[in-house]
């Protein structure tokens, strides 16, 4: 029952569960401050400051309900929630979601092997993506971890400085494995 009352004041134009924003009737405290769209302020009653919005067609907005009166504007709340949505749109389309590949080896690696997967690390750096390169021990090997580290130089020295190291080569119980970045291009 109460879940769908508060739905019912979302869909109406109450509280907002995103910014915690309040809308004209949905402002319940006695006093508010009231910014006016040439910057004055003044402290009035909550009934009054709605009264001036209805008057001008607006809704009353509270944009700092933590503050002591809270803080309001008049505004159209719909122009001002479509430009909010709007600009959070173009935000996401400005940034890169980074992704990690990751290249799995042996240190029994043949060169010719060694070139394709050094090669395949290039096309993903090339991409803006960070790598992870990862040597896998098994059995025995795990007594020679030095020819994982032998094999993870050998990659970085076919990459020719392309990347950034963002983690060094590090065992992780069967693992061997480095973080690479692409460089940032300027």
């Amino acid at each position: 029952m109460l879940r769908l009352r508060i739905l019912a004041l979302d869909q109406l134009g109450g509280i907002l569960a995103e910014k915690g924003l309040r809308i004209n009737e949905h402002i319940r405290v006695r006093e508010v401050r009231l910014i006016r769209d040439s910057g004055e302020q003044e402290v009035m009653q909550t009934f009054d400051a709605l009264a001036i919005a209805r008057e001008q067609g607006l809704d009353l907005v509270e944009v700092a309900p933590q503050a002591q009166p809270p803080v309001v504007k008049i505004m159209n709340y719909g122009k001002f929630k479509f430009e909010n949505e709007k600009k959070n749109r173009e935000a996401k389309k400005k940034q890169k979601l980074l992704k990690l590949k990751e290249i799995r080896m042996q240190p029994k690696i043949d060169d010719h092997d060694l070139d394709f997967k050094s090669k395949h690390i290039k096309e993903f750096l090339g991409e803006g993506n960070k790598v992870k390169v990862t040597i896998r021990f098994r059995g025995r090997e795990l007594a020679h971890t030095e020819l994982g580290k032998v094999v993870l130089d050998d990659v970085l020295e076919r990459l020719d400085g392309e990347f950034v190291l963002d983690k060094a080569p590090l065992m992780e119980g069967k693992f061997m494995s480095m973080i690479l970045s692409p460089k940032l291009k300027k």
